[in-house]
C-alpha cells in the first residue's frame, strides 16, 4: 500500500472514531437527559380548570417557581420564595414576578384568607398554583419547585454564577462587595437569603433570588456548560421537580429558548400590616389590576 493510500486509511479511521463516539456520546447524553426528567417529572392535581397550550404555535406560557427549604430530596413545606415567570416566544422576551411571601390572599381549595406561601403547605404546589392564579387571574400552565438547600448544587453545577450586587453587606462568612461578583452555590444560597440587612427587605432578597436564577438559566444554556452537562443534570434530578415531561421540555426548549435573552423584572407593591398579632403584606386592588394587566398583555391574553 502506498503512503498516500496508508494516510487516507488512517485519517478515514480516525474519522469514524471520532462520529462513533459523537454518536455514542450524544445517544448517552439524550438517555441521561430523558432520566433526569423522568425523575424530576411529578405530575399534579389542580382544582381550577388548566387551559391546553399550543406550543408547536408558540404560545406564551407561564410558570410558577416555587423555592422551599428542604433537608432532603422531596421537596416540602413553605414556599419562601413565589415567582411567576412569563415567557413570550413572538417578543422573544421573559417577565419574572416575585410576590411577597407574606401576602395576604384566598387560599384557592382551603376557602381561607391566609399568607400566600401558606397554599404550598396546605395543598402542595397545585394549591399554591391555582391560588396564585386566582389572585393575578392570569393562567398559570406548569410549575418547576426548587429545594433551595440543594440550589448550591445545581450553582456549582454550571461553574457558579455572576451576578451584579447592589450594595455590600455581609451574611454568614461570606462578604459579598459592591459592583459584578462572581458566586459559587454555597455563596449563591447565601446571597439569595439575606434580607435583614437590606432596607427594601423581601423585595429586595425577592431581586437576589431572581438574579440567581436568570444566572443559572444563563449560564446552563452556553454552549461551554457541555462539558457540565453530567453534574448540572445530576444537581438538576435530585433538586428540582416539574410537571413538564420530557416530549414537551424538548419542545418548549426548542421553540421558546430565545427569550432568555431579554429578561424583565417585575414588583409588586404593597403595605405590611399586623392582624391578631400576625404580620401579612396587603396589596391593593389596583396594584394586582396593574401588574395583571402587564402579565396579561405579555402572555397575549385578551
Amino acid at each position: 500500500m502506498s503512503t498516500t493510500k496508508k494516510i487516507i486509511l488512517i485519517a478515514s479511521i480516525i474519522v469514524a472514531v471520532i462520529v462513533l463516539s459523537i454518536a455514542g456520546y450524544g445517544f448517552y447524553l439524550y438517555k441521561t437527559v430523558k432520566d433526569t426528567v423522568t425523575e424530576m417529572h411529578q405530575p399534579i392535581e389542580r382544582e381550577k380548570t388548566t387551559r391546553i397550550v399550543e406550543v408547536e404555535k408558540k404560545q406564551p406560557l407561564s410558570f410558577l417557581i416555587t423555592g422551599v427549604d428542604s433537608r432532603g430530596e422531596e421537596i416540602k413545606g413553605r414556599s419562601d420564595t413565589i415567582i411567576v415567570m412569563t415567557v413570550n416566544p413572538n417578543k422573544k422576551s421573559v417577565k419574572m414576578l416575585s410576590i411577597p411571601r407574606d401576602t395576604r390572599t384566598h387560599i384557592v381549595g382551603k376557602g381561607i384568607d391566609d399568607k400566600i406561601n401558606h397554599a404550598y403547605a396546605f395543598g402542595g404546589v397545585g394549591m399554591a398554583m391555582d391560588t396564585v392564579s386566582e389572585l393575578l387571574d392570569i393562567p398559570i400552565d406548569h410549575y418547576v419547585s426548587v429545594n433551595m438547600e440543594g440550589f448550591k448544587d445545581i450553582v456549582d453545577a454550571v461553574g457558579g454564577v455572576t451576578v451584579n450586587n447592589s450594595f455590600a453587606f455581609k451574611e454568614g462568612r461570606f462578604t459579598f462587595p459592591e459592583g459584578e461578583i462572581t458566586l459559587s452555590g454555597e455563596e449563591a444560597l447565601a446571597y439569595s437569603r439575606m434580607r435583614k440587612q437590606d432596607p427594601r427587605g423581601d423585595f429586595g432578597r425577592n431581586d437576589r433570588q431572581r438574579q440567581i436564577i436568570n444566572a443559572v438559566i444563563q449560564e446552563g444554556a452556553q454552549i461551554s456548560s457541555i462539558s457540565k452537562i453530567d453534574d448540572m443534570l445530576q444537581a438538576i434530578g435530585h433538586n428540582v421537580k416539574t410537571d413538564i415531561e420530557f416530549d414537551d421540555m424538548k419542545e418548549i426548549q426548542s421553540k421558546y429558548r430565545d427569550a432568555r435573552h431579554t429578561v424583565e423584572q417585575l414588583q409588586i407593591s404593597g403595605t405590611g400590616t399586623t392582624m391578631n398579632g400576625i404580620y401579612y403584606y396587603i396589596v391593593p386592588d389596583e396594584e394586582i389590576a396593574r401588574v395583571t394587566n402587564e402579565l396579561k398583555e405579555h402572555l397575549e391574553i385578551q
